[in-house]
């Protein structure tokens, strides 16, 4: 079981949503926490809700340089979660390079410019934690969601890239993959978005998979069962369930 008291935690795409819901988690357990997104003002409401154990740094993860400029202003830290991510649903028919483009860079290129900060102190000092958060709709291609599917598929392979590299250091890397959560992003879906979650609650999932370990948590779990359980079905079974007639 992992203590939080005393350590430092930077959350990037921190600002709402399940990235401050999971700060304030982290704060109640004794963590000290640096939040950080692209709007100031956001980040100071956080900061002023979260009290003395916070304060923020802005970032654009967009921004090779101000990613430098931010992981220089953060400094050392204990722990790592990014949340950071952007979406708009898109058919393949109705293919927006700018929006598409927007999604492989900020939610899986972006996150890889952090981690280039943050991956190689860790290594050198052998102690460290690292949280990727990717989601349900990684496991397999997906109707209308061209873009941000492949963009966290990608999120999920590269932490079970850094998982099969780091399992017996003292870095340890963990995923979490939710489902549907109530937030700026899937108010923008107009289908039923089954067992959709509150932040809060999606927070405390995501929390108690990092104290208590174990490398890859999906949830909500019986929604998750339908993702995973995709993965073992045939192409033109998936296809003729899941795509266009």
């Amino acid at each position: 079981m992992r203590s939080f008291k005393g350590k430092t935690y930077w959350l990037v795409g921190a600002s709402a949503g399940l990235g401050e819901a999971l700060a304030h988690k982290l704060v109640d357990a004794g963590a000290k926490v640096i939040v950080s997104a692209r709007g100031e003002d956001d980040l100071k409401r956080v900061v002023s809700e979260l009290g003395d154990a916070a304060r923020y740094v802005t970032i654009d993860v967009s921004d090779e340089a101000d990613v430098a400029r931010a992981a220089e202003e953060v400094g050392q830290i204990d722990g790592y979660v990014h949340l950071a991510g952007v979406y708009w649903p898109m058919p393949a028919q109705e293919w927006d390079a700018k929006q598409v483009n927007a999604m492989l860079d900020i939610n899986m290129t972006g996150m890889a410019r952090v981690l280039g900060h943050i991956v190689p102190p860790m290594v050198a000092r052998d102690d460290g934690h690292i949280v990727i958060t990717s989601s349900l709709t990684g496991f397999r291609g997906l109707p209308g969601s061209i873009g941000y599917t492949a963009s966290k598929a990608a999120a999920m392979s590269l932490a079970e890239s850094m998982e099969c590299d780091l399992r017996k250091t003292g870095v340890d890397v963990q995923v979490a993959n939710p489902g549907f959560i109530k937030t700026q992003l899937t108010d923008k879906n107009n289908f039923n978005m089954p067992f959709l979650m509150q932040p809060d609650e999606a927070a405390q999932i995501m929390f108690h998979h990092m104290k208590f370990g174990g490398f890859k948590r999906s949830f909500p779990t019986l929604f998750s069962l339908v993702f995973r359980g995709s993965q073992f079905l045939p192409d033109w079974a998936y296809f003729r369930i899941f795509g266009k007639a």
